[in-house]
């Protein structure tokens, strides 16, 4: 029986699904700050390392229409309990992996669960924006970033101790757990009434024909989620083989990434207000391209690390604003249209990674940023056609 929800809107709610969002942020964080150690525990050129990377988004994309499907027929509040065990539970297969086999089989189980992840806890969190009648999207993102900040100084701290990424992973994996049986009971009930085609008995169809609406906010998500993918496998690998700082500081253009893009997030929601999405999304693609050409043209710590600071603020609200509005699409359901919209988006996680890998492979890792930063401007370009909707 489903509980009905509530007039007045309790805050446990909201503070529980920031809770799902910093779980999800610091598993991801976990194991994007790792990859310099993993990289050279198994003996990876760029190319390999480009080749692996590339079967986390296969994992996630294989698992998009399972989880559009599952969440609209069970619920987010079901599918986000299973996610928040599933998720954390990858990285210690992750950190069991001895060879590239073993690796690649738990890189694509780890994408999976990351897409059941991703679909559960923005369907929950479009849920609660809902009922708040106000931006709040960015703001849950925001602690996703956070965690990936946080996880980015337990990683450091992890290393200087020489703890191995197992031990770092197992140690995530209980405070995940900790955290689920803390916050499952305030989680919403159920998601709400929605908008969506209909059978001819009245039910609502789960699968239907995506709209232009939903297609242009794909393709901005995708421009995104190649720049936070770049970011996210490669930074460290650049200041480790470009900048070449010294193993304490591999991790700082990274971090400095997770810092501003948590910053952008908490500040994103009053500026949409203020402004409005398409100023905001046209302003994202210019800070994108800006930070990223800047990292090239003067690869410096000092300047590289701005550069991907700027990457950080460019990137910060375009996926929250793209999900928040797919939310309120009149022709799909929540869950599948945030499905779809991260079917087209996590392309860009798919393509990405692997262009950078060949790129640095046949050429130089520098010259590889130059295309993420015109891909990163197409948001500027494509947003005002939303206006026509």
């Amino acid at each position: 029986m489903n509980t009905p929800l509530p007039h007045t809107v309790p805050g446990y709610y909201r503070l529980s699904a920031c809770a799902f969002y910093f779980i999800q942020g610091l598993v991801f964080a976990s194991w994007a700050s790792r990859i310099p150690d993993i990289k050279q525990a198994l003996h990876l050129n760029d190319a390999a390392l480009g080749s692996l990377l590339f079967i986390i988004p296969l994992g996630q994309m294989t698992a998009m229409a399972f989880s559009g499907y599952a969440v609209g027929k069970y619920g987010s509040r079901k599918m986000v309990t299973l996610a928040a065990i599933l998720y954390p539970g990858t990285l210690i297969l992750l950190g069991l992996a001895r060879n590239v086999t073993e690796l690649t089989a738990a890189l694509f189980l780890f994408g999976m669960a990351a897409n059941l992840s991703n679909i559960s806890i923005n369907t929950q969190g479009v849920g609660v924006e809902r009922l708040y009648k106000r931006s709040i999207m960015a703001r849950f993102h925001g602690l996703w970033s956070l965690a990936g900040f946080i996880g980015g100084l337990i990683s450091t701290w992890m290393v200087s101790c020489h703890l191995k990424p197992l031990e770092h992973f197992c140690f995530i994996f209980a405070f995940c757990i900790v955290l689920l049986l803390a916050m499952h009971p305030f989680m919403l009930p159920r998601d709400p009434k929605t908008n969506g085609a209909t059978t001819p008995n009245g039910k609502k169809k789960i699968f239907t024909k995506p709209d232009k609406y939903v297609f242009l906010l794909g393709v901005i998500a995708f421009g995104s989620m190649v720049s936070e993918g770049t970011m996210f496998d490669w930074s460290g690998v650049y200041f480790e083989s470009v900048i070449n700082p010294g193993p304490d500081l591999v991790r700082l253009g990274y971090i400095a990434f997770m810092c501003t893009m948590a910053i952008g997030r908490f500040t994103a929601d009053r500026l949409i207000i203020r402004f409005g999405v398409i100023p905001i999304l046209q302003i994202s693609g210019v800070t994108i391209a800006a930070g990223l050409i800047l990292s090239v043209l003067y690869p410096h710590i000092i300047v590289s690390s701005l550069g991907f600071a700027l990457v950080g603020f460019g990137t910060s609200s375009i996926i929250p604003m793209c999900y928040s509005l797919a939310g309120r699409s009149k022709a799909m359901i929540p869950s599948v249209a945030i499905a779809t919209v991260s079917s087209i988006g996590f392309l860009g996680f798919l393509i990405g990674p692997p262009i950078i890998g060949f790129i640095a492979h046949a050429s130089s890792l520098r010259w590889s940023f130059v295309l993420i930063a015109v891909i990163g401007f197409m948001t500027t370009l494509i947003a005002p056609k939303l206006r026509k909707f």
